[in-house]
């Protein structure tokens, strides 16, 4: 794709990953803020994630390859970066593409804002976590520690890491560890979509749900807890993060309150008006030994830097991902 200059804009800003999940669901409330001026950075080549942003209103597209280039010619112009570009599949990928697009690629993204003067808003992820050994605290010393259960969140804590011990860092960043999120432009990422998204599908063709058992005596089958935080609720952060531009660091964003797999599903049962029909099977060898049995996000150090807008709860969550985007078939 070609270089690009926005000679009349001064305030740009810049999502990366603009095709996904989150990206898109960003761009959009961006745009219900009044941002138009916004510049999609991704690999277009996927047609199915392109239905993300459609509708949405921006000024540029510009391929991933040639992101970090075209910021050293145009980086008078970006008011603010949010990088939520990565490769989030935990499995079927080789280290290198971890290590290319979530580590190396961050890296590069970090120093051009470091060089350019720019704030920073990263995605980390709460798969950094690994079973939670450690807890789920954002304190920074606690990242050392970790032992993420996959490649993708093995290569979320390197760059973690690798940012915690710059001397020179953006004058405002921050790392959002992003615990399960569901929502509506998932459509695209197949087995890593949401439970909600699988159980709609599951119930709408067959009217039963299959759910994993428990392997373990200390919980039930279906009793498997984790954090769900809506699509919504993480552009309402960002949001907040563009504006505050102060206390940089690591941040978790998940509600503060662990739910089980069963209410997440009879919540989807309820929500579509179907009779509750749910099945537990054999949870694959494969993923049993690294399986999370708990997550639950410890929200303080948020709150403390004067975040207290409240977080949808599950119900409201997925009656609203539902009712407004499963059943019409609608992208946010």
């Amino acid at each position: 794709m070609k270089d690009y200059l926005c000679k009349n804009s001064k305030t740009m800003i810049v999502v990366t990953g603009a095709a996904g999940f989150i990206g898109s669901c960003l761009i959009s409330k961006l745009n219900s803020e009044g941002f138009k001026d916004i510049v999609l950075v991704d690999d277009f080549s996927d047609a199915e994630k392109n239905k993300n942003f459609k509708g949405k209103t921006f000024t540029l597209k510009i391929d991933r390859e040639t992101f970090i280039p075209w910021i050293d010619a145009n980086h008078r112009f970006i008011q603010f970066v949010f990088h939520m570009g990565a490769r989030s599949a935990t499995t079927g990928f080789p280290k290198e593409v971890y290590d290319h697009l979530n580590l190396d690629y961050s890296k590069q993204v970090w120093l051009k804002c470091v060089e350019y003067g720019l704030p920073l808003v990263y995605a980390s992820s709460a798969a950094t976590y690994g079973l939670g050994e450690f807890g789920y605290n954002d304190a920074h010393h606690v990242v050392e520690k970790l032992h993420p259960l996959n490649l993708y969140g093995e290569s979320k804590n390197d760059f973690d890491k690798w940012a915690l011990q710059q001397n020179e860092k953006p004058f405002f960043w921050t790392g959002l560890k992003f615990f399960n999120v569901y929502g509506p432009n998932e459509y695209h990422k197949g087995r890593m979509a949401s439970v909600i998204l699988h159980a709609f599908n599951q119930i709408k063709a067959t009217g039963k749900m299959r759910l994993f058992k428990s392997h373990r005596p200390d919980f039930p089958d279906g009793g498997q807890t984790r954090d769900f935080v809506y699509v919504k609720d993480l552009s309402e952060v960002m949001l907040f993060l563009m504006n505050h531009r102060k206390d940089s660091g690591l941040y978790n964003v998940g509600t503060g309150l662990g739910r089980t797999f069963l209410d997440l599903t009879r919540n989807t049962f309820s929500s579509m008006g179907v009779a509750e029909n749910i099945e537990f099977i054999d949870t694959p060898v494969d993923i049993r030994d690294k399986y999370q049995y708990f997550t639950e996000a410890n929200m303080q150090k948020l709150h403390s830097i004067g975040y207290h807008k409240p977080f949808y709860s599950l119900e409201e969550g997925v009656a609203d991902y539902v009712k407004n985007y499963l059943v019409p078939d609608k992208y946010l």
